[in-house]
This record gives C-alpha cells, structure tokens and sequence, in this order.
C-alpha cells in the first residue's frame, strides 16, 4: 500500500503546496511504472478510452465526473476541462495507486476500524459527526432533504442513515440518532470494510471531511 503523509484538511501555504505537489510528481511516476491504464481502470472501478493511441481514464469523485488521460495523469472536470486542485490531484492518485479490485464487502465499519484509524479517530470524529451533529441536531428531516440532495441512499441504520459513493469503489454513510433527555444526537461516518482497499487512511478521512462539508453546505 502507498505511504502517504496527512493530505490538508485546510487551505494550505505555498510551501505546503510545493511540498504536495512533488509528492503529486511522485504519485504520478509510481502509477506509470505499475500498470497499464487498463489496469488501473479495471482495479479502481473506473472506466478507461483509447482513441488513437491515447489513454484516458474516466471516474466519479462524489458525483463529479473527472478525466485522468494517461500517461500525463493531469486530472480535469470533465465538463470544463479545468485541471483540479493539487489536494484533489493527490486523493485520485492515492486511489488509483491503491486500487487492488477487491470487492465492495457491504459490511459498514467505524474510521477506527479501518488500518491505522484508531489513532486519528478521535480528531475524525470531531471534524466529521460532532460537526454535522452541532448543525443539523435532531432536526433528522433536515438531514435526509440534505443527503439527498447530494444523492445519497437510503439504508436502514441508525434513526437515518444514507450511503453515498465517494468513488467508484469507497462508499461512505451516514449515520444519525436522534438525542434525548440522557444523550445527545449523535452522527457518524462509517465506511465500506473493503476502504483500506483503495485508499490509505488519511485519504479516508479526507473524503469524510469532503462528505461533511457538502453536507453542512446544503
């Protein structure tokens, strides 16, 4: 699995920047040398076109559809053409680098459970659930009219749960319980066992904080 420093949970500085933007460099390197592009489709779940000579891979990050064309591995909105951000470089290279094709188990686990987790899942729940549970309390319908918005399905889990796709194969859900007089609403994002699959776990926890903020920014 790729060793990866903590990717920014905020605006980073220029030298934070340069910084990421070598290991960018490095990411890009390693996945040229280990697979073909049909390879790294194929494991990652994404789809991969080639047109006269040229490689493109094609994947959703959180709805938004992103071309990778290969061997140059320059991620861009689809729609626009606009190369994405540096941070967002970095997630879509840890997963293609990451990606072995395990399946998806079905089977929700906490970010403590995930490889590693334990350590940070104290910090990831403070910046994930605690965060949607300080806006969206017990108001459990405002919560539902916000996953789905963002396209999120239904589970039965919790008082409210719903399940989004992050990427091709990491999903992620959501979990709500409605407080009372003894205990406080409380939220959580659980994910797909098969996770550390495809990401390292300080990806996992960037996509929870992605997942956190669209939702508070409904």
């Amino acid at each position: 699995m790729t060793t990866t420093p903590q990717l920014p949970l905020k605006p980073l500085n220029k030298p934070a920047i340069e910084q990421l933007a070598e290991r960018v460099d490095e990411l890009r390197a390693e996945a040229r040398k280990k697979d073909t592009p049909e390879l790294l489709a194929v494991n990652s779940g994404a789809t991969c076109l080639i047109k006269k000579g040229t490689a493109e891979i094609q994947l959703s990050l959180f709805g938004r559809q992103v071309r990778i064309p290969f061997p140059e591995l320059m991620a861009g909105d689809m729609q626009t053409g606009d190369p994405l951000p540096v941070s967002t470089q970095a997630l879509l290279l840890y997963y293609l680098n990451t990606a072995d094709g395990t399946p998806l188990e079905g089977r929700w686990v906490a970010f403590a459970s995930l490889p590693g987790g334990r350590f940070y899942a104290q910090a990831f729940q403070g910046y994930s659930g605690d965060e949607l549970a300080g806006h969206f309390g017990n108001n459990l319908e405002k919560f539902e009219q916000a996953a789905r918005k963002l396209d999120g399905m239904s589970i039965t889990y919790g008082d409210v749960g719903f399940v989004f796709y992050a990427l091709p194969r990491v999903m992620l859900a959501v979990v709500a319980y409605r407080g009372d007089e003894d205990f406080p609403p409380s939220y959580r994002i659980l994910f797909d066992a098969s996770a550390s699959h495809y990401l390292p776990v300080d990806v996992c926890a960037i996509l929870g904080s992605m997942l956190t903020h669209k939702l508070l920014a409904v």
